[in-house]
């Protein structure tokens, strides 16, 4: 094919220069090892021989990481000026020529994207890369979920994080109950009348199934839990911004209960780069901290209780502007379907 010629341009004589550089190429979840490099190669040589060994042409690469001087580096810079370290791994985003004209929807909503969670827009976009939506469909085929109580038809989902969310981990004290956020109970009382509830912490299962137990939450009969998830249900992204990071993408859930959707789940997490690979569904939430000292003040849930209250009317959850959720008021029928 074309593009698999245009590869192999001002290839040939790469072999006959001395290489000093060796890195690896992360694509499509595979790793390329690029050995056929001398510093003084540019970027745009560099391109050039990944296309060779992936068939993606140059000008669909993006190269994640490769800055000079903090900013990212143009085809035109030098290997030997990026400084990197020995066998160094790069992350690419791009795709095959062939596939672009196939591209199929993700199998759950992802909705248009809004800037609400001050982040770059190349960031934003994380949430349709093919490489990490591959990583989410893995998690939906591979991860168990053990069911703790049925879904309710018509019941909108509630995702919620533990660790300065509902409990302040770090402060020490001779009961779980002394570190437990304010209104927890009252909170979840009320949440689970219009939704769904799940818990999500970036810890081992068996840590929040001690948390849930010694905190009541396990058993209290006003209020059921769906399931819980744990870090191995969260998949790693790469970022210029954060690097590799780790992050709760909710198509894990959608694509096993379809139920659930963009347009009827809220995560509340007090981390905001948990909410990338759904920057519409994510509220951040204040981070409960100094138990002791901020128990008598922090009155954070009992707020979220009414605003949770507004969303349970709203149709399409992903339209709200959760950044403004302290000023939110109920749309009518009058106004455009936004809030903010």
């Amino acid at each position: 094919m074309k593009f698999r010629a245009s590869c192999r341009l001002g290839f040939s004589w790469w072999f006959s220069e001395m290489t000093d550089l060796e890195l690896t190429v992360k694509w499509g979840g595979k790793e390329y090892l690029i050995d056929c490099l001398a510093g003084e190669n540019t970027i745009a040589e560099l391109k050039t021989v990944i296309c060779q060994k992936t068939g993606v042409l140059p000008g669909r690469q993006k190269l994640l990481g490769l800055k000079i001087k903090g900013r990212p580096a143009n085809d035109e810079v030098q290997l030997s000026q990026l400084k990197l370290k020995p066998k160094t791994k790069v992350l690419m985003v791009g795709s095959l020529e062939e596939s672009i004209a196939d591209v199929v929807a993700p199998p759950y909503d992802i909705p248009e994207i809004v800037n609400d969670l001050d982040m770059e827009e190349e960031e934003i976009a994380i949430e349709n890369r093919e490489e990490f939506l591959a990583k989410v469909q893995k998690r939906i085929k591979e991860y168990d979920i053990k069911i703790l109580s049925n879904p309710r038809p018509g019941k909108k989902l509630l995702v919620l994080d533990i660790d300065y969310t509902l409990f302040d981990h770090r402060s020490t004290a001779q009961s779980a109950s002394e570190l437990m956020r304010p209104y927890l109970h009252e909170f979840l009382t009320s949440a689970h009348e219009d939704y769904d509830i799940v818990i999500w912490s970036a810890t081992s299962m068996k840590w929040i199934e001690v948390k849930m137990k010694e905190l009541g939450v396990a058993s209290n009969p006003n209020y059921k839990i769906l399931f819980y998830l744990d870090s191995a249900a969260m998949i790693s992204i790469h970022t210029p911004k954060y690097g590799l990071i780790d992050v709760k993408p909710l198509g894990v859930i959608w694509g096993k209960f379809e139920q659930y959707n963009s347009k009827n789940t809220i995560m509340f997490d007090d981390i905001r780069r948990n909410f990338l690979m759904n920057p519409h569904n994510g509220l951040k939430i204040k981070p409960f901290r100094e138990a002791h000292l901020n128990r008598e003040k922090d009155n954070e849930l009992l707020k979220l209780s009414k605003y949770l209250k507004h969303l349970a009317a709203v149709e399409d959850i992903s339209q709200v502007k959760h950044k403004y959720w302290e000023r939110y008021k109920l749309v009518t029928s009058q106004d455009d379907g936004t809030s903010g």
